[in-house]
């Protein structure tokens, strides 16, 4: 009996899933009117419909909708993010948004924007860009492994995985035996550019991913009971140490009627609009009519009572069950405002490394050690690609916690994204690769949905709280000329200044091991947002004895400005070179300033100029001080004059970006005048 009573549910709920189904269509399309540019991604929308609509009311996703911050419960990426509408539309249905928020999307007005981030309760990463979803899918189910754990799904489709970098995260979510990971492959066959096949055909996808160690599933995309019959086989029956992918075959607009839904995005006429959502709603009303005569044969049938009156609440108070409590009536969002988070890391500061000034200190070594420290907090983690060696990070945590020390290998795009859930989960994360080898695409991506955090936190409303932005440090390695002998691949010369053109990143080049030690305890106080912090390679001395701290825009004055004949203003190994420089002319009765900026002081910089002391920058990169001061003289001065000023920086003879030829240090300061004996000839010529 119970085989016939189980099988009499499962039609009850694939009947019920057609209904909401159409109800789900019926919403797109009148968003897709109503938005500012009349328009919807349709293709893709409608044929993930189904994946979605199975996932979130077919009683597998596990969501606490009202709290969407809690830990320990599953999450969902929208890797292909052009779905918004789909997505939006279930959102607004089950109470994460407020249903008015599908009115006139896309609007500078609207937090529902052209792809998912933040800003929207219960999106806990910005998507969009392709091919990012599941790096950071990994990151949130290796924190899903902790006990008592959760499941990740992430949504992504077939043209998407012409992108390179989901093949670095399926390597990598075998390899940490991610089973709580299901992938949902929206094998629709078509992109934009051609919707009826994909541009380049890479075979079978299940086939690749069961090569790299997947445990695969292939499901008909058109149907519910297909598709909920894989989602159920992965929630009740993990492989073990296997992740899942479910290949859900499809094709562009399915369940829409005209071949308009078809398309990539289309823009939406009243007329069509009207058409297309008449003939849903009379799907609508045979599917409603279909579950109401389902019923009615249940309940005169020789079923015990009981399961008759199981069945019936299963129809009559569908969907609420399946989220604990039905949405409120008014279509209002029933999100509640998260719980504020401490974010400073709780670890005993006497055990921070000993540095004393004026001894020689290997940076990788005060890093690994720092770590360790900070690893006494188990909101520290760390993740290295194949240069552990150099960053010190992993190898740090490791001493303390080898679960939260982590290296990806050789794939750097993927270890940012993998760094990004471990942050949106409210870790302090740190993760390390030379300056030249962050990925631009990725950290954009990423600082776009830090914006929408804070915009969130800020809102009146927003379901963020203090402490819900994200703690990322970029500990970018070798930079400026520390790089030497690898040559122009690997120098760190231009990454200050490209990377100054990304929102809400803070820029800091440390000159010692004592700075980056006190740089590193200031971020572990938490909530300092996005950091690109720039190390030098090797070993240095010590130019700050213990009682030096850092602040982040603070630069240091480090001899004094009084009676100064020049400033030269520095970061980074730039600083012992002007150090050295001050020492020489000083034995010619010439005293020299040397201003330390590891991060843009503007008071002081301004300070500087307005007292007509010449000021020589001198960098060993492209000229991120001088830039960025440049651009603040023509902001906050007028009848500026550039005669007491020099710069001196690694750009070729017409102040044009070039990129480095290999050579070691002494030989490449001396190419581009910033030895010492070429900067006292700099500063004697200016003065």
């Amino acid at each position: 009996m119970n085989f016939f009573i189980d099988e009499y549910r499962d039609q009850m709920l694939e009947k019920l899933l057609l209904v909401k189904d159409s109800e789900i269509r019926i919403s797109m399309l009148e968003q897709s009117f109503s938005a500012v540019d009349k328009g919807i991604h349709a293709g893709g929308a409608f044929s993930s419909t189904i994946p979605l609509v199975a996932l979130y009311y077919g009683g597998i996703i596990d969501v606490d909708v009202e709290n969407p911050t809690n830990p320990n419960q599953d999450i969902f990426i929208l890797s292909k993010g052009h779905s918004v509408a789909a997505m939006a539309s279930v959102y607004a249905d089950i109470g994460y948004i407020d249903q008015k928020m599908l009115q006139n999307s896309r609007c500078l007005e609207s937090k529902l924007n052209g792809h998912p981030g933040p800003i929207l309760p219960g999106v806990h990463i910005s998507t969009g860009p392709l091919g990012q979803g599941p790096s950071v899918a990994s990151g949130f189910a290796l924190k899903g492994k902790e006990d008592p754990g959760f499941n990740v799904y992430c949504m992504v489709g077939d043209g998407e995985l012409q992108e390179g970098q989901p093949w670095e995260a399926f390597q990598s979510a075998y390899s940490y035996r991610l089973d709580n990971l299901c992938l949902l492959v929206d094998a629709n066959n078509g992109q934009l550019d051609n919707t009826n096949r994909l541009l380049t055909d890479s075979g079978d996808v299940g086939d690749k991913l069961e090569g790299f160690g997947w445990n695969v599933i292939h499901a008909d995309g058109t149907s519910y009971q297909s598709v909920l019959s894989a989602l159920n086989e992965f929630r009740e029956k993990h492989v073990s140490g296997c992740p899942t992918a479910i290949i859900c075959h499809s094709v562009k607009g399915f369940g829409g009627f005209s071949e308009m839904v078809n398309k990539h995005k289309i823009t939406v006429t009243e007329k069509w609009v009207n058409q297309e959502i008449a003939l849903q709603k009379d799907r609508y009303e045979t599917r409603k009519n279909a579950v109401t005569s389902f019923l009615d044969d249940i309940l005169a049938s020789d079923l015990p009572e009981e399961e008759k009156e199981d069945l019936e609440l299963l129809a009559r108070s569908f969907p609420s069950q399946i989220f604990g409590a039905a949405k409120k009536k008014s279509g209002a969002s029933v999100v509640k405002k998260a719980k504020p988070r401490a974010k400073a890391l709780v670890y005993n500061k006497k055990d921070l490394p000993t540095i004393e000034k004026g001894k020689s200190y290997a940076l990788t070594n005060v890093a690994a050690d720092t770590m360790a420290v900070f690893a006494q907090d188990r909101r520290t983690v760390a993740l290295d690609s194949d240069l552990a060696s150099t960053s010190g990070l992993t190898v740090g945590v490791a001493r303390v916690d080898i679960s939260r020390a982590l290296n990806v290998g050789i794939a750097e795009a993927h270890m940012m994204s993998m760094a990004e859930a471990f942050a949106a989960m409210g870790d302090n994360v740190w993760s390390s690769t030379f300056c030249p080898f962050f990925d631009w695409r990725v950290l954009r991506r990423i600082a776009v949905g830090q914006q929408e955090r804070l915009e969130a936190i800020e809102e009146k409303g927003g379901w963020l709280a203090k402490g819900h932005g994200l703690d990322m440090t970029f500990l970018a390695t070798a930079a400026n000329l520390d790089t030497q002998t690898n040559g122009a691949t690997h120098m760190g010369n231009d990454d200050n200044l490209l990377f100054d053109c990304i929102g809400h990143l803070k820029i800091i080049d440390t000159c010692c091991p004592r700075q980056l030690m006190a740089a590193m305890e200031w971020i572990a106080k938490g909530d300092k947002g996005l950091v690109y912090l720039r190390v030098m390679r090797g070993a240095a001395t010590a130019i700050y004895d213990e009682s030096y701290t850092f602040e982040y825009g603070k630069g240091t004055v480090l001899y004094p400005l009084k009676g100064a004949k020049a400033v030269i203003i520095s970061s980074g190994h730039g600083v012992i070179e002007a150090m050295q420089v001050a020492d020489t002319l000083s034995k010619e009765n010439i005293q020299i300033s040397v201003v330390d900026m590891p991060s843009v002081d503007e008071e002081l910089l301004l300070s500087l100029y307005d007292s007509g002391v010449p000021m020589i920058f001198a960098e060993q990169n492209n000229g991120f001080i001088y830039n960025r001061f440049t651009k603040l003289l023509f902001k906050e001065r007028e009848n500026i004059s550039t005669k007491k000023m020099a710069s001196v920086n690694t750009l070729d003879p017409n102040g044009r970006p070039q990129y480095i030829h290999s050579g070691v240090y002494d030989e490449l300061t001396g190419a581009f005048g910033l030895d010492e004996k070429s900067l006292v000839k700099t500063v004697k010529g200016l003065l």
